[in-house]
């Protein structure tokens, strides 16, 4: 008994170079899952990117950023926030606490809690925390304009307007920032920095 397949070779043919086609070359996947992992390749992106490409760049810097490697962690760091977005800066203090007692390594667990005691008005707390995240962490320009906040509070426009541009040098199309450096920029003029 035979079963006879005309043009089989020529569907499984057509069939092989559409599978082909559709899926993205290896190199291409590789390329794209090392770049939303590759903390400097990202960076280094950022500091050139245009806007709309920034703030694709941004949003896969802070996902890489609040990975702490631990379930219980994120948890933590999500229910802070959650707190923190409530208005409940006492709760989230809390939180943000256990998680960087548990986790003293995770640098956006110190710069969670920064901001929590800044919404509190601790703002020695505040400073102590974003240094820590900023020794940690560097290139989290946040934390940076998180400084920058700080010392404006402090009456100290120099080195907030010094802090803005530091994280300006890493994300340069930062709203937040391009406002505050423009809201210093008439108290500094003409002072040298």
């Amino acid at each position: 008994m035979s079963f006879e397949y005309p043009n089989l070779k020529h569907a499984v043919a057509a069939i092989a170079a559409i599978v082909m086609f559709s899926l993205p070359l290896p190199s291409q996947a590789l390329a794209q899952e090392a770049d939303s992992k590759d903390e400097s390749a990202l960076l280094e992106a950022l500091s050139q990117s245009e806007p709309a490409e920034a703030k694709r760049l941004d949003r896969q810097l802070q996902a890489l950023w609040r990975k702490s490697g631990s379930a219980t962690m994120d948890l933590l760091l999500k229910r802070g926030r959650e707190a923190l977005e409530a208005d409940n800066t006492r709760v989230a203090i809390e939180h943000f606490t256990a998680l960087t007692d548990h986790a003293p390594g995770f640098a956006e667990g110190w710069y969670a809690r920064a901001k929590a005691y800044f919404e509190a008005g601790l703002m020695g707390p505040a400073l102590a925390d974003l240094e820590r995240a900023l020794y940690l962490n560097p290139n989290n320009y946040n934390a940076i304009m998180g400084l920058g906040a700080v010392f404006e509070i402090f009456e100290r426009p120099e080195q907030a307007y010094q802090a803005y541009l530091a994280a300006l040098a890493i994300h340069p199309h930062h709203e937040d920032i391009g406002k505050a450096l423009a809201r210093l920029k008439p108290q500094i003029e003409g002072k040298a920095l």
